[in-house]
């Protein structure tokens, strides 16, 4: 039975309209115009597409208050989440990832893109079904009411010329020809199911040789799927590449045949003007995560030379320090006015499209992230009369001044799963913090 919502005001293709009606039958919007809102339900504040968070670990979220002891950088905190992924198993990671793509839903996200590559039991060997960690996730993130592009990873070396390690055996499967194997059978195990997509990730060039690329990159090309791949985040990691390889990450890719317009360059901090070219020329999408990047030290990447370029930005949360994708937008807005020194680098409306209509597409649902007929019928709503937004107009209330928090309704592929700030769930908060509890 369709449903129709009067919107307060809306986030349309056009910009923001005053009094918009959305109906909606089944997964799908069918129908978008202004009107009065008769019989129809309320939705006050402001009302945008769902938002994408295009990176995620869903894991890391167990660091969070814990990692930010203490003194380090990026290779000191590895270690800290190392030791969370040697206590997982499917029950705990399932109980986990449900609180965590909740947490997401109660800031507005609709789809996720969760970047997986803890498959295995402690010491590497399978679970009696091999991909039991994947299912875990995607049965997570179909309670939280989330879509999911599972970007299963293929993980291979400890890094550049040194062998697995430790939590690092629960990553591989040997080789890349392995790591394929699995992963058909995991796609056929979702074939047909439209709110999953199963897509390929290479972790990094410090975890996947360059001669085990292509078989991944292969899988990306076969099954029409995303291909996500973590690139320069360290500079550690550039220099290291380049003295073994003689190349920069973003080359080795390209060389591999892993750069396109299904792929993402995840955090991609540290690039030369060559690797710019290179991501903007082949249509690769750039990943941002910004409350990341800072909590781990790694730097500001140069996200408006690259989009001088013609790169697309999208956005993650990927450790989880912040679920939180307007603090996302905004971020690499704020950062670039540090590095810069000028101000207005992004208007709302660009970083908004980066947080729904781009992210959505770069996971493998390119007809979502608008509020038009036959797009999923996700609609967020947000508020525009908090201590936050109060007296503030337009996307920059939004962007510029909500947090999560202010977010007080969730419609994701139809289905309402926040209401009045609460998830359908129940008390998120008491989720995450018995199953974060039971790992320690």
């Amino acid at each position: 039975m369709p449903l129709t919502y009067w919107c307060e005001q809306a986030w349309l293709p056009g910009g923001v309209a005053e009094g918009v009606l959305v109906e909606i039958d089944g997964a799908r919007i069918v129908h978008v115009e202004q009107g009065p809102p008769g019989a129809a339900e309320r939705l006050p504040g402001l009302t945008v597409p769902g938002l994408a968070n295009a990176h995620s670990h869903a894991f890391h979220r167990a660091l969070r208050g814990t990692a930010q002891e203490g003194k380090g950088d990026f290779w000191t905190w590895r270690e800290q989440m190392y030791d969370v992924a040697a206590a997982l198993d499917p029950d705990s990671y399932h109980r986990l990832a449900t609180a965590v793509y909740a947490e997401m839903a109660l800031a507005g996200v609709t789809c996720v893109g969760e970047f997986h590559y803890l498959h295995h039991a402690p010491g590497g060997r399978p679970y009696d079904d091999a991909n039991e960690m994947g299912h875990a996730l995607i049965r997570a993130a179909r309670d939280a009411g989330l879509r999911i592009a599972l970007l299963d990873t293929c993980y291979l070396s400890g890094g550049i010329g040194a062998p697995l390690a430790g939590a690092q055996l629960r990553f591989s499967d040997g080789d890349a020809d392995g790591w394929a194997a699995r992963v058909e059978e995991l796609g056929a195990a979702y074939e047909g199911r439209l709110d999953v997509e199963i897509g390929a990730a290479i972790h990094s060039v410090r975890a996947v040789p360059p001669e085990q690329m292509s078989v991944v990159a292969e899988f990306s090309h076969r099954n029409a799927a995303p291909l996500h791949m973590h690139v320069s985040e360290q500079q550690a990691e550039n220099t290291a590449c380049v003295e073994m390889y003689a190349a920069t990450p973003v080359q080795v890719l390209h060389e591999r045949g892993a750069l396109g317009p299904r792929s993402t360059a995840v955090h991609a901090t540290h690039l030369t003007d060559v690797d710019i070219e290179l991501i903007a020329q082949s249509g690769t999408y750039i990943c941002m995560c910004p409350t990341t990047e800072r909590d781990l030290a790694d730097g500001i990447g140069p996200a408006r030379a690259a989009a001088d370029r013609g790169a697309q930005l999208t956005f993650g949360s990927d450790s989880h320090a912040v679920i939180d994708l307007f603090e996302e937008a905004r971020a690499v807005e704020l950062d670039e006015r540090l590095s810069s020194g000028r101000r207005g680098n992004w208007s709302a409306a660009d970083l908004l499209s980066a947080a729904t209509g781009k992210g959505h597409t770069s996971l493998g649902f390119p007809d979502a992230g608008l509020l038009v007929p036959g797009a999923w019928a996700d609609l967020v709503s947000v508020r525009l009369d908090s201590v936050r937004t109060a007296g503030a107009r337009g996307l920059e209330a939004v962007v510029f001044a909500a947090t999560a928090a202010d977010v007080h309704s969730v419609i994701s592929s139809g289905r309402r799963i926040v209401t009045d700030g609460r998830h359908v769930l129940g008390d998120v908060g008491s989720l995450l913090a018995e199953a974060i509890g039971r790992l320690r």
